[in-house]
């Protein structure tokens, strides 16, 4: 029996091997980060008020991003006819935020702070929660930096200012990030049916400028036209929660909601988003694996980073 030749390489299949995000190199100090992208888990789920189990979207996340793990030089597209992800394109993980349970506090300073490392070096943070009120310590550690706008991809509002004395919640993160002087502004993409924001809520979310656009209405406009509506070159940060696509595709997240976007719809948007505007971070949340046997709803949330993270880099300026 002939011994495998390790000289020349290794196969390194997706089921081999540990499963960093897309099967990039681990960076345990976070004072050394020297990438184009950082990988960064925050799996705490405290903040949910129906299902739990998002604390274990960063792993599933990971192991289903393996697929993706070309080992070819990039990730070639035949319809753009486009190389994406080549060997320019340097990617790290850093792991995940600790988290103290029952701590919400100290669990969203731990997140805040490993998004302000990435900042400091100037890569391109990619958060993987985790509940939605990961977003909130995420906007706050970008105080220093220039303004931004946020687009949500989402089934819900999450406008919610208080509830019962909850303001840190997966149903305020919209509500607290409107609240920074260094958001200006937000367009709140796939909202539709029974929401967790009252209508008081949707009222002040457009009375501090938030452009709110259903499912439907998004259908109508199509991907470019729902684009087009957030304004010419911004800065931009793109917070994805999975709930927004249909649970028809996408049954593993906590708080599902009929009706929602097919694949390219949502990948159509984050193309044209990555086209018309400088993106300086993005979040993808609630992915609860548990709830969906197949792990095709981390598969779904893992090719969609894939593919964001290519277009981010292929048309940066």
């Amino acid at each position: 029996m002939s011994k495998p030749n390790y000289e020349t390489g290794r196969l390194n299949l997706p089921f081999v091997g540990i499963s960093t995000f897309a099967k990039k190199p681990y960076l345990q100090n976070w004072k050394e980060i020297k990438a184009d992208v950082a990988i960064l888990g925050a799996p705490f789920d405290f903040g949910t008020q129906f299902r739990a189990g998002a604390r274990f979207g960063p792993r599933a996340i990971r192991e289903a991003s393996t697929l993706f793990s070309f080992g070819h030089g990039g990730a070639y597209d035949h319809e753009d006819d486009i190389t994406y992800l080549n060997d320019d394109v340097t990617i790290i993980d850093l792991g995940d935020a600790d988290i103290i349970h029952t701590d919400t506090k100290k669990s969203h300073k731990n997140i805040e702070f490993g998004v302000r490392q990435i900042l400091k070096s100037r890569a391109l943070p990619i958060v993987l929660g985790g509940d939605h009120s990961i977003n909130i310590p995420i906007i706050t550690a970008f105080e220093e930096e220039e303004p931004f706008h946020i687009v949500q991809i989402d089934a819900h509002l999450d406008f919610v200012d208080e509830r019962h004395g909850v303001r840190f919640g997966h149903g305020n993160p919209m509500r607290r990030a409107v609240e920074k002087k260094h958001v200006t502004g937000l367009t709140q993409i796939g909202i539709r049916n029974v929401s967790s924001t009252a209508k008081e809520g949707y009222d002040e979310a457009r009375k501090r400028g938030s452009d709110i656009i259903s499912v439907r209405q998004q259908r109508d406009l199509g991907a470019i036209e729902t684009i087009k509506r957030i304004g010419p070159g911004k800065r931009v940060y793109v917070t994805i929660d999975i709930d927004a696509f249909c649970p028809s595709i996408a049954p593993g997240t906590g708080t599902p909601s009929h009706g929602g976007f097919m694949y390219y719809e949502v990948l159509e948007m984050l193309k044209e988003i990555s086209k018309m505007h400088t993106v300086v971070g993005v979040d993808l949340v609630e992915v609860a694996p548990d709830y969906d046997h197949s792990g095709s709803t981390s598969i779904l949330a893992a090719q969609i980073l894939m593919n964001f993270i290519g277009y981010i880099q292929h048309n940066k300026n």
